[in-house]
């Protein structure tokens, strides 16, 4: 009886092993790299084979709290990714719910647009955004009549222009998600609500909402963990995080640390504080998956 348990306990492990070994060359070794990197002083000269530095233990990171710029591009980051994750959400529930009202044909055509948008890699989709706004040739200047105004010279218009690109490549995952999650609600409910003089916000406030908890759950910190590390949108659009660096994110910070200035060790440094506030949100991802799957 024992070894037919122990049996049934290491089985699973077994099946895992080859992807878990993957895993552990394409992701554990590199993060033991990048935080070892960031203990040391890592410029130009190490990486051109010079001969390593002194071990700096924490310096490179008092050095990052300490400078201002830091602080500010942080909070950027989270105002940034915040505004990203509520509009991606209000836009993916809102085109989800429009999926439920629409006849066949029109569905069909809706959801290939997004998926569409959703396959579009982030290069091609951000040359395209600038294209369309772009203040000589863009067709959106011409029709809003704003003639030669650049979107991307301005710190809020930039970060806006960013967040249209952002959300419209985010939310068919939204929406695809909350479409499945309504459909699986039955169909009964919706109708007694209905029934009782309910409005299509209460509906959703009322009944759609609560019932689809868990699937809300997981697209908002998906999109959480997507938007704050985003770095090719505001690269491309901005030109490398805008004038003066004035719409700079953590990604794009980070790369400027380690590539543009040659101190690798202080981008490492950037990444790991990356990591652990994914690795939090991360956490708490799976806590609330958890404490749902135990309210089921």
């Amino acid at each position: 009886m024992t070894s037919v348990n122990t049996r049934a306990t290491w089985t699973p492990w077994l099946y895992l092993a080859p992807a878990l070994a993957v895993l552990g060359g394409l992701l554990v070794y590199p993060v033991y790299q990048l935080g070892l990197i960031s203990l040391f002083e890592y410029t130009q000269a190490q990486v051109s084979g010079g001969a390593p530095t002194a071990f700096q233990g924490f310096g490179n990171y008092s050095a990052l709290f300490s400078d201002p710029e830091f602080w500010q591009v942080l909070l950027a980051t989270v105002l940034f990714a915040a505004a990203c994750v509520v509009s991606t959400l209000a836009v993916g529930c809102a085109l989800a719910v429009l999926l439920t009202r629409v006849r066949a044909l029109p569905r069909l055509a809706l959801m290939l647009a997004a998926l569409g948008a959703w396959a579009t890699p982030a290069v091609t989709g951000s040359t395209v955004w600038l294209f369309l706004f772009d203040p000589d040739f863009g067709p959106v200047n011409r029709l809003l009549g704003l003639g030669d105004h650049s979107w991307t010279y301005g710190r809020l218009s930039a970060f806006l222009l960013v967040l249209l690109e952002v959300v419209w490549c985010s939310f068919p995952f939204v929406m695809v998600t909350v479409y499945a999650g309504i459909r699986a609600v039955p169909a009964e409910v919706l109708e007694a609500a209905a029934l009782d003089g309910a409005s299509q916000w209460r509906i959703w406030r009322s009944v759609l909402a609560p019932m689809l908890r868990p699937v809300l759950t997981v697209v908002t910190i998906q999109s959480v963990i997507w938007d704050f590390k985003v770095f090719t949108q505001i690269y491309v659009m901005t030109n490398g995080g805008g004038i003066a660096g004035q719409n700079l994110v953590l990604n794009v910070y980070a790369y400027q640390q380690a590539f543009a200035s040659s101190q690798y060790s202080l981008g490492s440094a950037i990444g790991v504080v990356m990591l652990l506030i994914l690795l939090a949100v991360t956490l708490v991802y799976l806590r609330l998956l958890h404490r749902q799957g135990e309210e089921l």
